[in-house]
Formats: C-alpha cells, structure tokens, sequence
C-alpha cells in the first residue's frame, strides 16, 4: 500500500511561483507512476502532470493547460515528488492531489490511480 501526502499550497499571486511537494511511504515512489491532479470547487478532478516510474528512463505528460509553466519531476532516492509551478493564474487555484498508479500506465484519467494524497490548497489571486 502507499500512503502519499501533499504540501506546499498556499496563497500566491498571479505570475508567482509555487512548488509542491508529495511525500510517498509505504512502498518506494520509484515502482510507481505518479501525477498531479487538480479540482476546483463545482468541478470534475483533471490531470495535471505525471511522471513514469524512474528517472534514467523517465516519460513526463503534461496538460496543456500548463505546458511551459509547470515542471513535475521526482527524486527517488527522498521517495518524493514535485511539481514546479511558474507562471500562475488565477484559474489554477485549486485543490491539487498527488496520485500513484502501480500498473505502469500513465492515464490522463482519475479513474486508473490507486492511490490518492488528501490535496494542498493552491490559491492565485487577481
């Protein structure tokens, strides 16, 4: 089983910066495919970003709502994932989930993840 656990949200500006931040216990990050999600209030959870399983062999997605302004990376060694946000705008603001999947398959869709952490706040104001 894998337990995940976000920080790093809070209250920023638009065109601030932000990182997060996904702690993985249980099982090591690095067997698994894992992704930011996001959902603001009134709507359905969307993909964000995801990332395979290892570094030297990594494969990252994006959605292109945030191409060029968000980074999701991991370091396997801290059993960590991050996701790097330049550039924001007042429509991230959301819950954002970090999520694994330990079939292999990087999904764009919710449905497929196993695993889900409880969600860090990202506000961007005006």
């Amino acid at each position: 089983q894998v337990q995940l656990v976000e920080s790093g949200g809070g209250l920023v500006q638009a065109g601030g910066s932000l990182r997060l931040s996904c702690s993985a216990s249980g099982r090591t990050a690095s067997t698994l495919t894992m992704a930011w999600f996001r959902q603001a209030p009134g709507n359905l959870r969307e993909f964000v970003a995801g990332i395979s399983t290892s570094w030297s062999s990594g494969y990252t997605k994006y959605a292109d709502s945030v191409k060029g302004r968000f980074t999701i990376s991991r370091d396997n060694a801290k059993n960590m994932l991050y996701l790097q946000m330049n550039s924001l705008k007042p429509e991230d603001t959301a819950v954002f989930y970090c999520a694994a999947d330990a079939s292999g398959v990087m999904s764009t869709s919710p449905a497929p993840y196993d695993y889900w952490g409880q969600g860090t706040q990202v506000t961007v104001s005006s």
